[in-house]
């Protein structure tokens, strides 16, 4: 299992509110310890669904990793305050059998970049201390780590936007658009056999 993951390539491309369903059922695979780690305590999926309905009405930036079409990992970009405008939190959760494959970094690059192109210097991250893949991922992108008792909070600078950045994400955010039309038609597609497949095995 874990060696035909590995051969696939993570697909990364912006979320959209149409998907906000695709989004919640992400949340709602990942298991105690992933939840913990997602939202920093133990939450019950009452909580997840009520999240997963909100976060796109909060002017959030959600990305999405795929592997093999199926969302398995999200990166979430979310403003402090209008005040703070170029302050803001990120937020990461991967589902447990899809750990270690290289999706918090893939994520964080795109993260930052979607940070830059708005104006947004500081990001934040808050993470459990035993959360050491988190703390890792920070650290390739020079975070500055401060530890507490049982939680840890990086902060990382991003680059100035570049007309070369800016392009940069159109062009991922277009791609983007086309992976949402093909996700939605494989979508419909699996719907379809789900009903076809009762009724010709009635028959």
């Amino acid at each position: 299992m874990m060696g035909e993951q590995g051969e696939a390539t993570p697909v990364i491309r912006r979320l959209w509110p149409a998907e906000a369903l695709l989004f919640r059922d992400h949340l709602l695979r990942l298991d105690g310890d992933s939840r913990r780690s997602r939202f920093g305590s133990s939450v019950s999926e009452e909580f997840v669904v009520h999240y997963a309905g909100r976060v796109f009405r909060s002017g959030s930036v959600v990305l999405g990793g795929f592997i093999a079409g199926d969302l398995r990992a999200a990166g979430e970009l979310y403003p402090l305050s209008e005040i703070l405008a170029q302050e803001a939190e990120a937020a990461f959760s991967v589902e447990p059998d899809f750990q270690r494959l290289g999706l918090g970094t893939a994520l964080m690059e795109r993260i930052i970049l979607a940070a830059r192109n708005r104006g947004i210097r500081t990001l934040q991250m808050n993470c459990l201390a035993y959360n050491r893949p988190m703390q890792k991922v920070a650290r390739k992108f020079e975070a500055e780590l401060a530890y507490e008792s049982d939680s840890v909070t990086a902060q990382v600078t991003a680059p100035f936007p570049t007309p070369l950045s800016l392009v940069e994400e159109a062009s991922a955010e277009a791609r983007g658009v086309a992976g949402a039309i093909m996700q939605a038609q494989r979508n419909a597609a699996g719907r379809v056999m789900d009903l076809w497949l009762p009724a010709a095995s009635a028959a």
